[in-house]
């Protein structure tokens, strides 16, 4: 399915900004040269103000080196960045060749408006390159209806943070299912009153991206197959009511009903939680001792399993992509071909960055500044990720609020169902609406 021949579809650049869609586009491939010689060419590169960006930045004269191109940056801040997508691509630009973009924000918006060009056979030509290099979860978002459309820079995943010191004092192994995390966070607040025995996202919209692990642990999803909603499966009625008891039930503390990571992650960085699942590449603020009274206890687990496994998220929160008015394809694939390369995504993380091939991170000398523990879980919570912690759909950020509500009601202790049966309505209505 095409969707170059459709009217794009224009929102306003603040609704943007909060979008978190889905995938991203299909177009008409590209005729490029891969081993065309860009000698002169200036390749115009528009990026986010991100950790990539300032690393790639340093890296960028070896590429015009070895190439002879110039490589033109604009770099703006996220909100900016989608202010000019806004009215650039939606202008029928040339003027952008490669595009930094977020698969989950701008994904479905992109593919209903036809800008991304498809990549195909491009990335899965080059056996060098090596397009199954990449983790499952990330390619699979920057990836639709078959085709290649974006190629993933930047990803994050469930990780299970548990204090050892707590663990050990209860006699406890680390939980590899979602019972053992429930029964451990019950017998710790049990010796620990003053301590939960798990916190969590608690707001509406923010609890959302990690309550999906849950939910996809569960066996359950977002929409189904076709296109209607599926949160009232009784797959997701059990997580809604798991993550919900989780929170609510193995503390005595009243629980901030409006919790994203920040407030979350307080808690837990004070000494009053024994685990929280949250992302990965928040680590730092965990080990950090000038933030955190318990980084010399912090361990990190993959993400427990549930009755359909263990399926926390791994998705690409930044994607490189090649806008497809530009005239500049063979160039502007040569750029992306670099700086995803194994090399450079090798050189990358030794400088921070969590990148998304599979070599990377069984490189040693790429992930020596991670504990060990930590790259452990990484790997396989990188084999059973899903590539998606949220809705995919164009209007996502009304999507979370819709789906993110029965979180609310559980964790309050209301009734799961009713709240349940009514935002299954809602999102009905919503996907409905979304898709036209």
């Amino acid at each position: 399915m095409k969707y170059g021949s459709k009217p794009a579809r224009v929102i306003a650049a603040a609704s943007i900004a909060m979008v978190a869609g889905a995938l991203a586009s299909c177009s008409s491939a590209p005729e490029v040269d891969p081993e065309a010689g860009i000698e002169g060419q200036t390749i115009r590169v528009t990026l986010a103000n991100h950790v990539w960006t300032e690393s790639i930045k340093e890296l960028i004269p070896e590429f015009e080196k070895e190439t002879g191109a110039k490589v033109e940056i604009t770099q703006l801040a996220e909100d900016q960045l989608s202010d000019q997508y806004n009215v650039k691509l939606n202008a029928g630009t040339d003027e952008i060749d490669v595009m930094m973009y977020r698969p989950l924000q701008e994904g479905k918006l992109f593919a209903d408006n036809g800008y991304l060009a498809d990549l195909t056979d491009l990335a899965e030509g080059d056996k060098e390159w090596d397009w199954s290099d990449f983790q499952k979860g990330p390619a699979e978002l920057t990836t639709y209806d078959d085709e290649i459309v974006g190629v993933p820079i930047i990803t994050e995943r469930t990780v299970l943070y548990y204090r050892k010191d707590l663990l050990e004092k209860a006699g406890l192994e680390v939980p590899t299912t979602l019972e053992e995390l429930d029964a451990a966070a019950a017998k710790i607040h049990e010796q620990n009153p003053d301590i939960a025995g798990y916190i969590g996202r608690t707001g509406k919209s923010a609890a959302v991206t990690q309550f999906s692990a849950f939910l996809f642990s569960f066996g359950g999803k977002w929409i189904t197959d076709d296109g209607e909603s599926a949160i009232d499966s009784d797959e997701a009625r059990a997580a809604y009511k798991f993550y919900g008891d989780l929170i609510s039930t193995h503390t005595s503390a009243t629980v901030n009903p409006e919790m994203s990571w920040p407030e979350a992650f307080a808690v837990f960085q004070q000494g009053k939680a024994a685990f929280i699942a949250d992302a990965d590449s928040l680590y730092k603020n965990m080990t950090d001792p000038s933030q955190s009274t318990v980084a010399d206890s912090v361990g990190f687990a993959a993400f427990p399993a549930g009755d359909a496994g263990a399926k926390p998220y791994n998705i690409a929160s930044w994607g490189l992509a090649i806008n497809d008015a530009t005239e500049k394809k063979d160039a502007a694939w040569q750029f992306i071909e670099w700086a995803t390369s194994k090399q450079t995504m090798l050189e990358m993380s030794k400088l921070g960055v969590s990148g998304s091939r599979t070599s990377v991170w069984d490189d040693a000398d790429a992930t020596a500044d991670y504990p060990e523990e930590l790259i452990e879980a990484i790997k396989i919570n990188g084999e059973n990720g899903v590539g998606q912690d949220r809705p995919l759909v164009i209007q996502v950020a009304q999507a979370r609020e819709i789906v993110g509500d029965p979180i609310v009601t559980a964790i309050a202790g209301g009734d799961v169902d009713a709240a349940v049966d009514t935002a299954a309505k809602a999102f009905d209505e919503f996907l409905a609406e979304d898709a036209e």
